[in-house]
């Protein structure tokens, strides 16, 4: 798996989703979720609440959700 080069990500102060930028070689594996999370207008909570497949790319959605309402050093991936 090779490390994501660049994310971004704008929320609304209701705590929606409202845009996402992904640049990476697996970019098209993990934006999808992130349109999915637009269209159905879920909130950063509900993000993060959701079970992901561990050690795929899509993970990273979830993590970076988590980070909202959580301190990065709380977070398994970050842990060290």
């Amino acid at each position: 798996m090779r490390p994501l080069a660049s994310s971004s990500w704008l929320w609304k102060k209701s705590g929606r989703l409202i845009g996402a930028q992904i640049l990476a070689p697996e970019a098209g594996e993990m934006i999808q979720t992130a349109v999915l999370a637009i269209r159905n207008r879920m909130t950063v909570q509900a993000l993060a609440d959701q079970l992901f497949p561990y050690l795929t790319l899509v993970e990273g959605l979830k993590l970076c959700a988590q980070t909202f309402s959580k301190d990065v050093k709380q977070l398994s991936c970050c842990a060290g």
